[in-house]
């Protein structure tokens, strides 16, 4: 079996079980015509036997017919399609009168035979069926009548029938097998297409798709589950290029800026004051590129992560509250008012450090597009068994078309028109990440020049 193809096995699995349902309808068939061939001989029998036992008489120990005559005219005028032997023993177990058809030969009287009961045995090595019926008179037994029939017609009947059956069993195995083989290999085509399609992908050919089956069966729901894998498999290979893509940029951008600055630095002499404001300017660059490298390696290291995850119970109403504290000179140079609505201690079951993350990155993102002078609102409430957050600012806002976007890595809405706003476009990317392996529901809602309003539904 283990050598056999697919579409091999598939046949022989089909001929096992179709060979076994054939062999019992055969033997049933083969049954059931063997009991109708012995139920007729056995009724011509009893027959027989109630038509002779009218006709003896029992002259002292002597069994006979009544009328003599009229058996050996019955012998003469009667054409024997299945020739009945009748025979007489007495109670001693002698012969007595028999049927002119047997004419030497006698039917045995066996001893251990069953009253009544049917047995086959033999007649000058010819196949017969026999029975033996007491004769009473007065309730005492006078003897026997003995008849037989022969079975050669019968057992010549179920010999052609096993015969013909025992030919036709592998026949008809054999021509189902190469009907089922046949059927089968049109049954699975969609494998072959599955294993052909298998074998023209690679890494730069990502395109190809399995063609579905017209029958929406299992094949089908197989091949379209490849596809939809497939599907998968390239958007994340495409989205994995462009996170190269902009990784790339982004890190070289701050080294260009760099190498520039002190290329710039090192053409000739220059003050003191110079010097310092560059090796500034330098270290500010250095301080970015860190930022990113960071981001990048917290985006690489939480990526599907579930089984690190630290559940436990964290304070949300602390961690907001440390998140304000720690931002606390940037809210008091944009002077940024801050207002926190918490009707009272709120807990959650989730990963304490990785909420730390997701609060700070949406705050600092907060403060950072929020206009000098404005607020910054923060509410926690219970909303139907779930822990809802809401951070709202009242900054320079998102446009509608760029809504869907911002949680994209690197991705930065209008970044060329708020130059003065640093950033990496990985904050959102992050939060969303984040979010996602912890359960975390995320929406955002914004207008343009009005603010920014992002909503967290805790499980």
């Amino acid at each position: 079996m283990g050598t056999l193809s697919f579409k091999n096995r598939i046949a022989f699995n089909y001929i096992i079980t179709t060979a076994l349902l054939i062999f019992v309808v055969f033997f049933g068939i083969f049954s059931i015509v063997k009991y109708s061939v012995y139920s007729h001989i056995n009724n011509d029998i009893k027959s027989e036997v109630r038509k002779h036992l009218t006709e003896i008489e029992i002259i002292q120990d002597h069994i006979g017919l009544t009328h003599d005559h009229e058996w050996l005219e019955r012998e003469h005028n009667t054409i024997a399609i299945n020739p009945v032997f009748v025979q007489f023993y007495d109670k001693h177990g002698l012969i007595g009168e028999k049927s002119p058809n047997l004419k030497i030969k006698s039917l045995k009287f066996n001893k251990n035979a069953t009253d009544n009961q049917f047995f086959d045995t033999k007649l000058v090595n010819k196949s017969i069926r026999q029975i033996q019926v007491p004769i009473y008179q007065n309730s005492n037994i006078k003897g026997y009548l003995v008849i037989a029939m022969s079975l050669e017609d019968a057992q010549m009947v179920l010999k052609n029938l096993s015969n013909t059956l025992l030919i036709s069993y592998p026949v008809i195995l054999i021509l189902l097998f190469i009907i089922a083989r046949f059927i089968a290999g049109r049954s699975i085509k969609p494998i072959n297409s599955i294993i052909e399609t298998s074998n023209v992908i690679t890494k730069d050919n990502l395109k190809s798709r399995i063609p579905l089956p017209q029958n929406k069966d299992e094949l089908y729901i197989l091949s379209e589950t490849i596809n939809n894998l497939l599907d998968r498999i390239e958007n994340t290979i495409e989205r994995e290029k462009q996170f190269t893509s902009d990784a790339s940029h982004e890190l070289r951008t701050p080294l260009t800026i760099i190498k520039g600055t002190l290329e710039v630095l090192i053409r000739k002499p220059r003050n003191h004051e110079e010097y310092e404001d560059k090796i500034n300017f330098c270290v500010n660059e250095v301080d970015r590129l860190n930022s990113i490298v960071d981001q990048l390696l917290l985006l690489a290291r939480f990526e599907n992560q579930r089984q690190s995850l630290k559940i436990e119970k964290v304070y949300l109403n602390g961690v907001i509250l440390d998140t304000i504290s720690r931002y606390s000179s940037k809210i008091q140079s944009k002077n940024i008012h801050v207002s926190s609505d918490f009707e009272k201690e709120y807990y959650i079951k989730s990963d304490d450090y990785l909420v730390s993350i997701i609060i700070n990155n949406l705050i600092s993102n907060a403060l950072k597009y929020s206009k000098g002078n404005s607020n910054l609102k923060i509410n926690i409430s219970d909303n139907y068994g779930k822990v809802e957050c809401q951070i709202t600012d009242f900054g320079i806002g998102i446009p509608s078309e760029d809504l869907l976007k911002v949680f994209d890595q690197f991705y930065r809405s209008r970044s060329n028109e708020h130059i003065e706003i640093k950033g990496t476009g990985l904050g959102l990317s992050i939060v969303k990440r984040l979010c996602a392996l912890l359960n975390i529901e995320i929406k955002i809602s914004s207008q343009e020049n009005i603010g920014t309003t992002i909503f967290l539904s805790f499980q």
